[in-house]
């Protein structure tokens, strides 16, 4: 099938169109830039959606950037990047002659509140008590469209885990140095995924003509990890102590209070709708998962 990705050039990006092209699939990329496989955010503002069986939005500015100060620019900067770019694609599928069958959004499981005990399913309620929930709120309500001819999945992503970018490469040299360790007390949840199996579900959910509505993207080990825990297994990995603990007061510093929030807490998530859709995990556990990646 043709596909058209948004954010395709991003981290997650990279992985769905080898993995989508590997499976015989044709892809199309949205990005600022324009190349070859590719078309403009403006293209498709001013000509409306190319042909496409599918359409997929990746889009988004890194939240965690340590390098950006958490300002009134930088939020709006944030939204923009993916409610924005959501609306200009639900709106050309919406406007298209012939519109795609399938139309994927990936959002994050910042739309369930943070907590040391609950569970959340795909049924869980949210959305709706820090400036992370309501964006996520914001970001699903911008892809709605009201077409019965495309089917819509929404992916709520977890921290994605991967060689060439995502939160290992962020923390891979402080533990090759020995100066990994768990984040303020490593007890809050920390709800991940490989991104060879994000990829794999946006896949299943395009291959798959049964699949539809919410679909936790989190692996099914991930429910009962800790920060604590994922630091001790990227450390037993890489052969390092992970022992020195990052400072809740530090992190609240580098990234500010409300952006802070993301890895001071944590929500324990189930991909409940996603195993029943017969998606088959291919790093179900964190062992497997940092084996696949750092070994």
């Amino acid at each position: 099938m043709r596909v058209l990705v948004g954010g395709g050039t991003g981290f997650v990006g990279r992985n769905l169109t080898q993995l989508l092209r590997s499976r015989g699939h044709e892809v199309t990329l949205i990005s600022r830039h324009p190349g070859k496989d590719r078309i403009t955010w403006n293209d498709l503002s001013h000509s409306g959606l190319p042909p496409c069986e599918a359409a997929v939005n990746l889009a988004g500015e890194n939240v965690l950037n340590p390098f950006r100060r958490w300002s009134e620019s930088f939020r709006q900067e944030v939204v923009a990047s993916r409610v924005e770019t959501t609306k200009i694609l639900a709106k050309a599928i919406a406007e298209a002659g012939r519109p795609p069958r399938t139309w994927v959004l990936i959002t994050g499981v910042g739309y369930y509140r943070p907590s040391y005990t609950t569970e959340y399913t795909e049924e869980s309620p949210g959305g709706d008590f820090d400036f992370f929930s309501r964006l996520v709120t914001c970001w699903e309500a911008a892809a709605k469209i009201p077409n019965d001819a495309t089917r819509q999945v929404v992916v709520r992503s977890g921290v994605v885990l991967g060689r060439d970018g995502g939160a290992i490469a962020q923390m891979l040299w402080p533990f090759r140095l020995g100066l990994g360790g768990p984040i303020a007390s490593g007890r809050q949840p920390f709800p991940w995924i490989h991104v060879a199996d994000l990829a794999g579900i946006v896949a299943h959910a395009l291959e798959r003509e049964d699949v539809g509505g919410i679909l936790n993207g989190v692996a099914p080990s991930a429910v009962a990890t800790t920060n604590g825990g994922f630091a001790q297994a990227m450390g037993s990995v890489l052969r390092r102590p992970a022992v020195l603990p990052l400072p809740g007061f530090v992190v609240s510093a580098v990234f500010g209070p409300e952006r802070s929030i993301m890895l001071l807490e944590g929500q324990r998530v189930v991909p409940r709708r996603t195993l029943e859709s017969n998606f088959c995990f291919a790093f179900p556990d964190l062992p497997s998962a940092l084996q696949d990646i750092l070994a």
